[in-house]
């Protein structure tokens, strides 16, 4: 039996004896798991510079790199959004419908765990940790498959959440973790359909591409993110200049960072070589439309390939449109139903965008960097999702649970 056969049978039985752990019982599991974290921080980054040199040694970006990365605070920061996630509601159990019937039959729909929970994902370790105490907290068991960029740093950390599960009630099976980091276990893990009840991606375009058009197992898709800030004709330039430096230069690195501007082209007559000259002192790349190149001669001509691209670094595609919709018209074409904003003056204008961008989350003068499960409020989040089924946007727990009817009678039958 494959690796990848072997531990997505153990944690199908894992997900079996879940089913009905208390909430105490999965928070005393999380504690240990933090605990254990800080407890192993010394071996966990000693097993990440490992993946950071391999990396180096293969040319890896300075940006892919930082998302792989491990020190004291990031291990902290896990360890605290831990204890966090245990203070949340557990939503197993909730009762989201009730009717009871003329023949005396109690229905009743509550919410309950989906089961196994395959996670597919590049790079960060810390999705690791946040799919793992997710998926317990929700009574999931969990299936990770991380990169072989990650590779080290992610053993250790299952490492880690084994050796505290061990001091609990909850099976140490409950988390797997795909050692074999080949391509072969990947085409092995789209085909689990006896084991996994859904996969989840979670990386770039590439990997969430291949996920949905492979897997004959449920996708619940995580998308890349080519977010665009549109600056209206009536935009205030302080306001434009704040948001759109810290939606690409706060963490570029990451799926909520704005990767295009589109820019009215009266706003772009008076404001435009300042926001330019501002973005280039930032270190930023900057490729634009023929206006653009015109204004600011630094710029490159973007490519169509530029529209459509999550550069994940300091890099930003810049276009003239003439309106509102035009800006629509672009995001929708080379979006990836991700965030959107737009930064105006004019209420209608804004609420045409709101409603006509197809996005998961669309912002009015406020920066897409928000799109996250700890600014919404929901804890960690298992990812953001861009589809329209089952979950969309940033996905906390409720959207690792599913539903069941619970039907109480006293012997009716149907005539």
């Amino acid at each position: 039996m494959s690796e990848v056969m072997a531990k997505g049978k153990a944690a199908k039985a894992a997900s079996y004896e879940l089913i009905g752990a208390t909430t105490v019982k999965k928070n005393e599991a999380l504690e240990k798991i933090a605990e254990q974290l800080v407890s192993d921080k010394e071996a966990l980054i000693t097993e990440n510079q490992k993946d950071l040199e391999e990396g180096r040694k293969k040319g890896l970006s300075e940006s892919i790199l930082d998302r792989i990365m491990l020190n004291d605070a990031r291990i902290d920061d896990m360890a605290a959004a831990i204890k966090l996630l245990m203070d949340l509601k557990d939503p197993i159990g909730e009762t989201l419908e009730t009717i009871e019937k003329e023949n005396g039959l109690l229905i009743k729909k509550l919410r309950v765990p989906i089961g196994v929970i395959g996670m597919i994902y590049e790079a960060r370790p810390n999705v690791t940790i946040d799919a793992a105490t997710l998926a317990l907290k929700t009574g999931n068991a969990v299936l990770l498959r991380g990169s072989s960029s990650a590779r080290h740093s992610n053993m250790a950390l299952v490492s880690s959440i084994h050796k505290a599960l061990a001091k609990t009630d909850i099976p140490v099976e409950a988390v797997q973790l795909i050692e074999d980091t080949s391509r072969e276990t990947a085409k092995e893990l789209f085909h689990l359909n006896e084991y996994l009840d859904v996969l989840i991606p979670r990386g770039g375009k590439n990997l969430i591409e291949t996920v949905i058009k492979e897997s004959t197992v449920p996708v619940l898709e995580t998308g890349a993110g080519n977010c665009h800030i549109f600056i209206d004709e009536t935009a205030e330039i302080a306001m434009v200049e704040r948001v759109v430096l810290n939606g690409k230069t706060q963490r570029p690195s990451v799926c909520n960072a704005i990767e295009s501007l589109l820019i009215h082209e009266n706003w772009f007559k008076g404001n435009g070589r300042r926001l330019l000259t501002l973005l280039d002192e930032a270190g930023i790349e900057i490729v634009g439309d023929d206006e653009v190149c015109l204004a600011f001669p630094k710029a490159k001509a973007a490519t169509e390939e530029d529209w459509s691209n999550e550069y994940l670094a300091l890099k930003i595609s810049v276009k003239n449109v003439k309106d509102v919709t035009e800006a629509i018209d672009h995001i929708n074409r080379y979006g990836t139903k991700h965030s959107e904003a737009i930064l105006t003056k004019e209420e209608q204008n804004a609420a045409i965008f709101l409603n006509k961008v197809d996005a998961a989350a669309v912002y009015h003068n406020a920066s897409t960097r928000f799109t996250d499960g700890f600014e919404f409020g929901y804890g960690a989040e298992i990812g953001i999702s861009t589809q329209k089924l089952h979950a969309r946007g940033p996905m906390g727990l409720p959207a690792m649970t599913s539903s069941k009817y619970f039907i109480h009678g006293q012997g009716q039958i149907r005539e």
